[in-house]
C-alpha cells in the first residue's frame, strides 16, 4: 500500500491525552493527530523519531497524523486504520492461502444490534448474496468473519497483543466464538505493523483475561494469524506470516 505522499520525519516531543502529539518538524512545534487508542507501550518515547502525514484537506484542524515511531533503528506503525485496508488488499491479492478459496468481502459488517465484524468472506459459489445485512447469516449460507487487531508491542523476537487491558478486544473473542457455535468459521487477524518480530503471542502479563478467552477460543475453532508489514515513508509492504506461540 503506498501513500498518497511520502512521510515527513520528525522528533517526538509527547504524545498526551491519547490522540494528540506534539512533533518537531523543521525547527518547528506541530500538533499531530494520534490515531491509536491503546497505550503504544515501547513505541511512545520522547526523543523518538517519527513519521507524520500531512492531511490533503487544507481545512483541517490538526493538519498532521503520526503514522510511525522508530524504536531501536525500527518503524512501528501505530495508525490503526492501516490494517483493515492492509487486510483488504491482501486480500485482493489472494495473498493468504486460506483467504484463497474466497472470492467475495465485505467490510464493517453488522453481525447484531450493537456490533459489526471487520471483514466477512465467502464464495460466491456458496451464496447469490451480493451484500450481507445481519438477517442473511444463517447456515444456510457459510461466510468466514475476520476481526482485525493492529500490533505495535513486542518482547525480544515476539509480538505481543494487546498493549494494555482491552475490555473491547475480550467481547470480540466472544462474539466470534458465539459465531462458531452457530456453524460459522471465524478469525483473529492480527497485523503487526514492524518487522523484527519472529513469532506472536498474547500478552498474559498484561491482559490475563484477554489471554485466556483466546486460548479458550482456538480450543472452540477460531482461527488465529499473525502477520508483519514494513512500513516506510513511501507506504506499507507485507513482509511475512508469524508462528504463533503459546495458542
Amino acid at each position: 500500500m503506498e501513500f498518497r505522499s511520502p512521510l515527513l520525519q520528525g522528533k517526538l516531543i509527547k504524545r498526551y491525552k491519547r490522540f494528540f502529539a506534539d512533533v518537531e518538524l523543521d525547527g518547528k512545534i506541530v500538533i499531530a493527530h494520534v490515531p491509536n487508542t491503546g497505550s503504544m507501550k515501547g513505541c511512545s518515547e520522547p526523543g523518538s523519531a517519527c513519521l507524520l502525514s500531512r492531511a490533503s484537506d487544507p481545512e483541517r484542524k490538526l493538519q498532521f497524523t503520526l503514522e510511525a515511531v522508530q524504536v531501536n533503528h525500527q518503524w512501528v506503525g501505530v495508525n490503526t486504520s492501516w490494517p483493515n485496508k492492509l487486510a483488504l488488499e491482501l486480500f485482493n491479492e489472494k495473498t493468504l492461502p486460506h483467504w484463497k478459496k474466497f472470492d467475495s468481502v465485505q467490510s464493517e459488517v453488522k453481525i447484531s444490534d450493537h456490533s459489526r465484524v471487520d471483514l466477512v468472506l465467502w464464495s460466491s459459489q456458496s451464496t447469490s448474496i451480493k451484500k450481507w445485512k445481519k438477517e442473511d447469516f444463517s447456515q444456510k449460507h457459510p461466510v468466514h468473519f475476520v476481526e482485525i487487531k493492529n500490533v505495535t508491542l513486542k518482547e525480544k523476537h515476539t509480538a505481543l497483543f494487546p498493549d494494555a487491558v482491552t475490555e473491547r478486544g475480550q467481547k470480540h473473542i466472544q462474539e466470534l466464538v458465539s459465531l462458531i457455535k452457530r456453524g460459522f468459521t471465524a478469525e483473529l487477524l492480527f497485523v503487526v505493523q514492524r518487522t523484527d518480530v519472529e513469532d506472536f503471542e498474547p500478552a498474559k502479563e498484561i491482559d490475563p483475561e484477554y489471554a485466556q478467552l483466546l486460548h479458550a477460543a482456538v480450543k472452540e475453532g477460531l482461527k488465529v494469524t499473525a502477520i508483519s508489514f514494513e512500513i516506510s515513508k513511501n507506504g506499507l509492504q507485507y513482509h511475512k506470516a508469524l508462528k504463533l506461540k503459546a495458542l
